[in-house]
């Protein structure tokens, strides 16, 4: 392999229903970033059928270039479809990173490429780095860090000989650039059949289900409930409180393991990573697993009622008290400023 003919940064933008996934402009942004390092160029690779404007929204997110293939069987993700299509452009373009979501859609079909390609990939990536190759100073690698053992050590890993260097990256982890209408739009609709014997699975029916409670990755406000809580009957609190804020509930590793919270509530790297505008953390003592998912909050209040919790030492705001004691009273305050609002 040559890896010197390979250029360019690539990620994968993924789409549901019909619309770019937040996790695609967050790599572009991150793919900028290491674009800098390489002196090169990020592409946004998206796949779907009548998505001409998501294509700009790429483009004045940061993406110097889209590559977008407009069809039908690339309406609703399905494996081999998009597996044949991302193969056969990466073949092509020859780039020299490929990105992609941490995703239920990004861990399907990033594997599935890179055993095609018989090219390296890190999954579930909480951080990425350009750094000089160890036997040669010139040459430049992607350095990978992921969670390992449980999340009790980070890992960082590099493929250097061979191209292109692959990863998922975790969803809420990398910061979207602010839109532009001033960026240019460069899109390539790029043509290709998909055979038939690409397309092994016909979709009948798609059916929904909402979820009653809203995204953490995506929440402005989370109330977050640790091993202090003492059990599932106490949630019912925090859930008043984050109502009251316009937010939701998550929680620590502890909380989940022990079966009072659902998993996809789980803050740390073992869970989601978040950066909501407010994060109140109740009761958790601030591991270090824990801390890696949240500590990118705009701003953090921690109650527990040991002083020396190492949650305190990245909380805007600490209380040192019963949580039982402070919490009810901080929705009785936000109750009354609701009437008096009124």
């Amino acid at each position: 392999m040559n890896i010197s003919e390979y250029k360019g940064i690539f990620v994968f933008a993924e789409q549901r229903d019909r619309k770019v996934q937040k996790v695609a402009f967050e790599l572009v942004g991150k793919g900028k970033q290491l674009a800098k390092d390489l002196n090169t160029t990020v592409t946004a690779v998206l796949l779907g059928k009548d998505m001409k404007e998501e294509a700009e929204k790429l483009c004045r997110a940061g993406a110097d270039n889209v590559i977008y293939v407009d069809d039908e069987a690339l309406d609703l993700y399905m494996t081999e479809p998009y597996v044949y299509t991302m193969t056969h452009i990466i073949l092509d373009k020859k780039p020299e990173i490929v990105l992609y979501g941490a995703s239920a859609i990004g861990r399907d079909l990033a594997p599935r490429i890179a055993c095609r390609l018989k090219a390296g990939l890190t999954a579930d990536c909480t951080g990425l780095t350009i750094e000089p190759d160890d036997q040669d100073a010139k040459k430049l690698n992607l350095m990978m860090t992921r969670p390992a053992f449980g999340g009790n050590l980070m890992a960082t890993i590099a493929c250097p000989d061979t191209r292109p260097q692959m990863a998922t990256v975790r969803p809420g982890v990398m910061q979207a650039l602010k839109p532009s209408d001033s960026n240019p739009v460069n899109i390539e609709d790029y043509k290709m059949e998909i055979p038939k014997e690409a397309i092994n699975v016909e979709i009948l029916d798609v059916t929904k289900i909402i979820q009653q409670r809203m995204n953490i990755e995506e929440a402005k406000v989370l109330v977050s409930g640790g091993r202090g809580m003492h059990g599932p009957e106490n949630y019912p609190m925090l859930e008043e409180l984050a109502g009251l804020l316009g937010g939701t509930i998550s929680a620590s590793r502890a909380a989940v393991d022990a079966g009072w919270v659902p998993k996809d509530r789980q803050v740390g790297q073992t869970g989601k990573t978040v950066r909501p505008n407010l994060y109140i953390a109740c009761g958790i003592s601030g591991a270090i697993q824990h801390l890696a998912g949240m500590e990118e909050s705009d701003y953090i209040i921690a109650i527990n009622k040991d002083e020396t919790a190492p949650i305190f030492e990245v909380a805007d705001v600490g209380i040192v008290g019963d949580i039982f004691k402070v919490v009810p009273l901080l929705i009785e305050e936000l109750k009354k400023e609701r009437v008096n609002k009124a």
